[in-house]
């Protein structure tokens, strides 16, 4: 650290996140002045580790995307700094009693179960990277600092267990998010080599986390109380879920279990193809085909409508909900999908012959497709903001579906898919894994979601649509048409088109 000069210490990217961090907390209340000095200890300690592991070269074993900085800082922060903002949010709503005191308490617990989980990556990290930091006077002054902030962490941890009632759950609740966290953090850099730079894999990585332990939480609750016919201790800190955002998260972190399990079928069917087509390469392709196709669908039509209908009790199947929500304003929803269709293939048609035939660089073609989501997406936000939640959800399930048919090259789709996919993409995607459409939807998606239940911040919904369709476009085209090399102002686009 004292090796580090003062100008590489606070660069553009780390200034805007320091600014960003000290308005929040200038902003507390006093009553959560305890989370307050949490994310400060946060942001210290992540400055630290991003500046060891940006000089060191203890981390070599894992492949991280070239050409990207660390980006530890901003990615350790971003989800605590969210949930202490719309904490501030929730304390006034609590003042005024527009708010329930179990929303407020989840929601702490939530924001200590995010800072637990990056405070936890950090540590491994730190203590990975401690054997090659320079002279040994610095290796000495590292692991004290190191020491110092767990023994703080641990304390702010403690402290907050403390408060109320339940201590013990809260900190296993912590304790589970920080350990998944760093097994999935880990499996992302070796399994994904070269696709991810280590915040970005952090920030990924503690939003999955803390989805999934939201999810797993209430089907836990749920199966307490059929067992014992009484309310888990836990889920008296929480609140109801809408349908459609039960919908969204079952489909979603259903499909991403789905893998693990994707993974063992396929494996199987290679071996058990090999022993008895002897070489039959085609009828081998079509029988993998055949068993994701079918397994896809019985995902989508029975367990996971079971598993929503079991944590949510829906009135009837899941997916004919969908089908009555959608016909329930029938003229504005369907001519809004029409809408969407349209701008979508004639979009994509006119890009993809562009790419495909002219020289002009990706990344500014790509650009495009950011002013083509304030087109689509901004007047849903105004018109049919619950409808757009869901389409918002659906999309990402067919992304999703699609990267998994382009990586494991489903016949008949995977090779169109990936040929397909890969006239648009540039230096930062990569063959093994493509990001960039789901980046944007989810840059457009989460502000929204965020901004669900009591909100007043009427603007907050179209933050994502407004920075990355106009703001992250904008400073693109600056930056060709003028060469403007400003770090600062790039960095404070980049980082405001992450909420």
């Amino acid at each position: 650290m004292a090796a580090v000069s003062f100008s590489q210490l606070l660069n553009g990217e780390r200034a805007v996140v320091t600014l960003f961090i000290v308005i929040v907390l200038f902003s507390l209340p006093l009553s959560l002045l305890l989370h307050g000095v949490a994310l400060s200890l946060l942001a210290l300690f992540a400055l630290s580790v991003e500046v060891r592991v940006e000089t060191s070269t203890s981390l070599s074993q894992f492949k991280t995307r070239a050409g990207a900085s660390s980006g530890l800082l901003l990615g350790a922060v971003t989800l605590p700094t969210f949930m202490l903002s719309k904490l501030i949010q929730q304390s006034r709503a609590f003042s005024l009693h527009q708010v329930h005191p179990g929303e407020l308490n989840y929601l702490a617990l939530q924001y200590w179960a995010a800072f637990g989980s990056c405070f936890t990556v950090l540590m491994v990290l730190c203590l990975l990277t401690l054997d090659n930091t320079g002279s040994r006077s610095c290796q000495a002054w590292n692991a004290k600092f190191g020491l110092v902030c767990f023994v703080i962490g641990a304390a702010l941890l403690f402290l907050y267990s403390t408060t109320g009632v339940h201590a013990i759950w809260k900190l296993l609740w912590v304790f589970f998010h920080g350990f998944a966290a760093v097994k999935l953090v880990q499996h992302l850099l070796n399994t994904f080599p070269s696709c991810v730079s280590f915040g970005e894999a952090l920030l990924v990585t503690v939003g999955l986390v803390l989805y999934f332990g939201d999810m797993l939480a209430y089907t836990i609750e749920k199966l307490y109380g059929y067992m014992t016919s009484s309310e888990l201790v836990f889920m008296q800190y929480g609140f109801r879920r809408s349908e459609i955002g039960i919908i969204i998260q079952g489909l979603l972190l259903g499909l991403l279990l789905y893998l693990v399990v994707l993974k063992y079928l396929l494996c199987g069917w290679d071996g058990f193809s090999r022993s008895t087509y002897s070489g039959a390469r085609i009828c081998s392709e079509k029988g993998k085909s055949l068993i994701f196709f079918a397994s896809l669908g019985f995902l989508i039509v029975v367990i996971l409508p079971s598993w929503m209908q079991f944590v949510q009790d829906f009135d009837m199947h899941p997916l004919l909900w969908v089908v009555r929500f959608v016909f329930m304003e029938p003229v504005k929803r369907l001519s809004l999908c029409l809408y969407w269709v349209c701008v979508i293939y004639l979009s994509v048609l006119r890009f993809y012959n562009i790419s495909k035939n002219s020289k002009i660089e990706r990344i500014l073609l790509r650009k495009y497709y950011h002013l083509m989501a304030v087109l689509m997406f901004l007047p849903a936000v105004i018109l049919q903001p619950k409808f757009l939640d869901l389409a918002f959800g659906a999309a990402l399930a067919v992304f999703l579906t699609l990267e998994i048919i382009r990586v494991w090259r489903i016949w008949p789709l995977g090779q169109l898919v990936h040929e397909f996919m890969n006239a648009f993409t540039d230096h930062r995607d990569s063959d093994l894994l493509i990001v960039s459409h789901f980046s944007l939807l989810l840059g457009c998606a989460l502000p929204i979601w965020m901004s669900s239940g009591y909100n007043d911040r009427p603007l907050a919904p179209f933050a994502g649509i407004l920075s990355l369709g106009i703001g992250d476009t904008m400073v693109s085209e600056l930056i060709s048409m003028f060469l403007i090399g400003n770090n600062l102002v790039y960095n404070f686009f980049f980082f405001a088109s992450c909420f």
